[in-house]
């Protein structure tokens, strides 16, 4: 297997899908996972102050509470890395689920399997980070980024697709799509070319 630590074991799952949820779970475990289910916000929140899990699978729309109000309590609390998976596609929902910690997003319908690989990918790539998350990349305004949104840049930069760069990453194409839209608005990058030359421009 490619994980032989115990503590990259513990997975939490939240979907108010039963069906779903069980379909994850047996993923997982499939794969000598760990797993805790829970089917609303409440119950998830009492087990993470408890115990913290390598990785959380969270479906933006359970509730008791809402699963964003969930992700805005633990998104920038834990370090584990947080999948939100939801029904609804628009960007809105997106970008909220990024802003509130998100490692990466993920619209149903999807495959329990798929779910799994994301996970697997999203620990890989957070052992392979530096101890506080960031990297040696260095930007005009960078301070004004995000760990995760200055690793989607160096990868931009480097000229990586939106697909390379999720895979570097352990996340979707999508979630870097949404990171370098949010990153180029902070930066004032009129489209990529822009975001480049101000990466490359002197301090």
């Amino acid at each position: 297997m490619s994980m032989n630590s115990a503590v990259d074991r513990n997975i939490f799952i939240a979907d108010k899908d039963l069906a779903f949820r069980n379909a994850l779970a047996h993923g997982f475990e499939s794969e000598g996972y760990r797993v805790t289910s829970f089917s609303d916000g409440k119950a998830l929140l009492a087990a993470a102050r408890q115990k913290s899990p390598s990785c959380i699978v969270l479906d933006a729309d359970i509730s008791n509470p809402p699963g964003l109000d969930v992700l805005g309590e633990l998104g920038h609390r834990i370090v584990a890395p947080i999948i939100v998976t939801a029904g609804r596609a628009d960007v809105e929902t997106a970008v909220s689920a990024m802003k509130k910690g998100a490692r990466d997003f993920m619209m149903k319908p999807c495959e329990a399997d798929s779910v799994v690989s994301r996970a697997r990918a999203a620990l890989s790539a957070k052992r392979s980070e530096n101890g506080d998350g960031t990297t040696s990349f260095a930007v005009p305004g960078g301070d004004r980024l995000t760990p995760r949104e200055r690793e989607v840049l160096e990868r931009i930069a480097l000229g990586a697709s939106n697909k390379e760069a999720g895979r570097q990453l352990g996340i979707s194409p999508r979630t870097v799509e949404v990171h370098r839209a949010r990153i180029m608005e902070k930066l004032g990058a009129r489209n990529t070319a822009d975001l480049v030359r101000i990466v490359y421009s002197p301090a």
